[in-house]
């Protein structure tokens, strides 16, 4: 047998490994958001349990293997070489549509993933293997391919969307309604009965989701089951209901219980039926180069093989299952995929990590005016009824600071496990991933955590999610498509390449992943490193003002020297630091009213100045990117640069705020403000001076001994920097009266 094809099932087996990190780290959010949203308890405790829910499921997934050997496409129909090149293929496209999905933070089906990838990497080989031949033509394709299962998958996924969303917000209403935000009273009445429901839907969903296809129980058993079902559920519920009713009188926290034992229950069925998304195709390869090699290793051989049943590698399956387990406890991604749903659902306001758009503001507008008419109409003690039930917490009475409630928690896992188990028993194919965000979204939306203050970036986060799903499809289509096009076109060289590419990539989404999430953690930073207290708080924002000042100087100064030396790469490089400087001080004011609220003392009138030490440090920011952009842009279109005397006197400039900054950000640090008068004094010299070059570059314009382009960016620099300086004075003016008023 040819080297390339053992090279090849190496690839495939450390793709394997890849293929477990970035799906796990994408289908966490399938199982661990309820738990964690709600602070059910520890994320040690959380992890543990879905670790052991995934080891147990991954012993449990053999049967789900052959969906990647036949489940797509015909494998009679194709030969041992086109196999091994559409198995390749089809794990590069997966590994790097789930990890650039992981990098943004957006949740996708592994399940659409696979099988499209699939799809897309047979019409590559089926393709090739048409034009080969003179015999077959276009229409020959659906003896190769069995496309059907595509189409089946995508209206199982318009569906389920749907579904999800309606069924989880009407039951989460209706559970608000019986139990309220303050729920511990309704709870110890009537928990045990509506916990006993949602355990026995958990143990449902575990049951004919998770283990009916395992092997481990009978198949017997299982009919059985769907013969008294009815019988067996109440049954069920009736054991459950007692004993939660015990261990409420134990005084042991019966929805934590539930929450914990649906989460193990998805963790479950997530590896149980999701595995084969990530090891089925190198499994299926690996199967593929046994059997070409007891053949005599003949690579033409027809793949007929394959259809026939797997024979669980349990093994294997122990070790993908630690693989699993090892990232679920390790990825920052999986905790990025896990926090766009977390953040989309929470109770309370905050920062949006995602904008606005058209769509999301013409819902909430439709929604004012359902809301409108309902006001209108209905009767107002039904309303003034219906809102006594919504009444939140305030922020000292949630406790854990949990995102939602234990309450919302529970629906979120028994709805979900309800409608997938439903779907499972009846034979209709949707998605883990779809159900269970969707089902949290639509419980967020009943339980009045979108408000007019955050409901239309909700809605673009949602939508933006769901676009994402139908991408999905589509993207793995074309890249296992264009993918398994080079390799059969390239052969040894083809997979040489396309392995190198792979590998750039994830080391480049890594990077950009650890960047954005520095961006997104800015607000979180600045809050949260404000400590509990006015002292604390205090030290902390003169902290984060010094520290500006004294990049604001490193940034303007290199930026000067750069724009006169022409170095490019240093400009380019101030120009991203600048950037980061402004965005920074723009989260700033996302913060503002949560760092307020730490202060007690003087809140009034230490607020006010404190709001206006934010604002100038946004506007100082602003100028400052307002020089960096438009020198870079200078000197990357290649025009000429600053004459003789242009540089004389951005040099001499350069100098003077470089002192005003470093007296400033001294001030600053040392909480010593005797020698503001001596800052002003500096600021008026320096305004003088930009003032005389300015005159003096009006001169050189009407001599015409100056470029036109430079003659602009020289103009732009002195402005702006007239700008800096003044809103930096601003700035120390309005931290010399926040410090003072504090004092009092």
């Amino acid at each position: 047998m040819d080297t390339i094809y053992t090279i090849i099932v190496i690839i495939l087996l450390a793709l394997a490994v890849l293929g477990l990190v970035v799906g796990v780290s994408n289908d966490a959010v399938n199982f661990l958001n309820s738990a964690i949203g709600s602070k059910a308890a520890s994320r040690r405790v959380i992890f543990t349990i879905a670790s052991v829910g995934i080891l147990f499921g991954t012993m449990t997934s053999s049967g789900m293997m052959e969906v990647a050997r036949s489940g797509v496409f015909y494998p009679e129909m194709f030969t041992f070489r086109d196999v091994m090149m559409l198995f390749l293929g089809v794990m590069f496209a997966n590994v790097i549509l789930l990890d650039l999905f992981n990098t943004f933070g957006l949740p996708t089906s592994t399940t659409v993933s696979l099988v499209f990838g699939l799809l897309g990497a047979a019409v590559a080989v089926t393709s090739m293997k048409i034009s080969a031949d003179p015999s077959l033509t276009a229409a020959d394709m659906s003896n190769f391919i069995n496309s059907g299962k595509a189409l089946v998958i995508i209206s199982g996924i318009l569906a389920s969307v749907v579904i999800a969303f309606v069924v989880g917000a009407i039951v989460m209403f209706i559970s608000r309604l019986i139990f309220t935000f303050r729920y511990q009273k309704v709870l110890t009445r009537f928990g045990a009965v509506w916990c006993g429901i949602a355990f026995t839907a958990i143990a449902y969903f575990a049951l004919f989701k998770g283990l009916k296809d395992s092997g481990i129980i009978a198949q017997s058993f299982f009919d059985m089951l769907s013969q008294h079902m009815t019988v067996v559920l109440i049954a069920f519920w009736a054991l459950s209901s007692l004993v939660m009713f015990v261990l409420q009188l134990l005084k042991v926290n019966i929805l934590k219980v539930t929450i914990l034992a649906g989460t193990f229950s998805l963790a479950l069925a997530f590896a149980g039926n999701d595995l084969v998304n990530f090891i089925g195709v190198p499994i299926a390869g690996l199967d593929s180069y046994k059997i070409a090699l007891a053949a005599g290793g003949d690579d033409t051989m027809l793949m007929g093989k394959l259809s026939e049943p797997v024979v669980a590698n349990h093994l294997l399956l122990l070790a993908a299952g630690i693989v699993m387990v090892i990232t679920l406890w390790t990825s920052k991604k999986a905790q990025s995929v896990s926090e766009t749903e977390i953040n989309l659902a929470k109770q309370d306001e905050g920062t949006e990590r995602f904008g606005s758009s058209l769509f999301s503001r013409s819902i909430v507008r439709v929604a004012l005016s359902v809301n409108r008419w309902y006001e209108d109409h209905a009767p107002e003690s039904f309303q003034r009824a219906i809102n006594k039930r919504f009444i939140p917490l305030r922020p000292k009475d949630k406790g854990m600071h949990a995102h939602f409630d234990l309450i919302r928690a529970t629906v979120n896992l028994t709805v979900a496990s309800i409608l997938i188990a439903t779907a499972t028993s009846l034979k209709l194919p949707l998605s883990t991933t779809y159900v269970t965000f969707m089902v949290a979204m639509g419980s967020s939306l009943a339980d009045k955590a979108w408000g007019r203050e955050s409901a239309v970036y909700r809605i673009t986060g949602v939508i933006t999610v769901i676009a994402g799903w139908f991408v999905t499809a589509l993207v793995a289509f074309i890249i296992a498509l264009l993918v398994t096009y080079l390799l059969l076109w390239g052969g040894t060289w083809g997979v040489i390449i396309v392995s190198a590419l792979c590998i750039g990539m994830f080391i480049q989404s890594s990077i950009t992943h650890k960047r954005r999430k520095a961006k997104e953690h800015k607000t979180e930073e600045i809050v949260s490193a404000s400590g509990n207290n006015t002292q604390d708080v205090m030290a902390n924002i003169v902290t984060e003002i010094s520290d500006t000042m004294a990049k604001a100087t490193e940034i303007y100064s290199k930026t000067i020297m750069a724009t006169l030396n022409e170095d490019r790469k240093t400009l380019r490089l101030m120009v991203r630091e600048s950037n980061d400087l402004f965005y920074n001080a723009r989260e700033k004011k996302y913060a503002l009213l949560p760092t307020l609220q730490k202060l007690h003392d003087n809140y009034i009138e230490a607020g006010h100045f404190y709001v206006q030490v934010v604002d100038y440090i946004s506007e100082m920011s602003k100028a400052l990117v307002h020089i960096t952009r438009p020198c870079y842009e200078h000197i990357d279109n290649n025009h000429k640069g600053m004459s003789e005397e242009q540089v004389a006197d951005l040099l001499r400039i350069n100098d003077d705020v470089s002192k005003i900054y470093d007296r400033i950000t001294s001030m600053l640090r040392n909480n010593n403000f005797e020698d503001t008068h001596i800052v002003l004094e500096m600021r008026d010299d320096l305004f003088v001076t930009i003032d005389e070059a300015i005159k003096n570059q009006l001169r050189r314009i009407q001599t015409k001994s100056t470029s036109t382009k430079a003659s602009m960016l020289y103009l732009t620099i002195l402005n702006e920097t007239k700008t800096m300086v003044l809103q930096s004075r601003n700035l120390l003016k309005s931290q010399r009266s926040f410090i003072e008023h504090q004092e009092l």
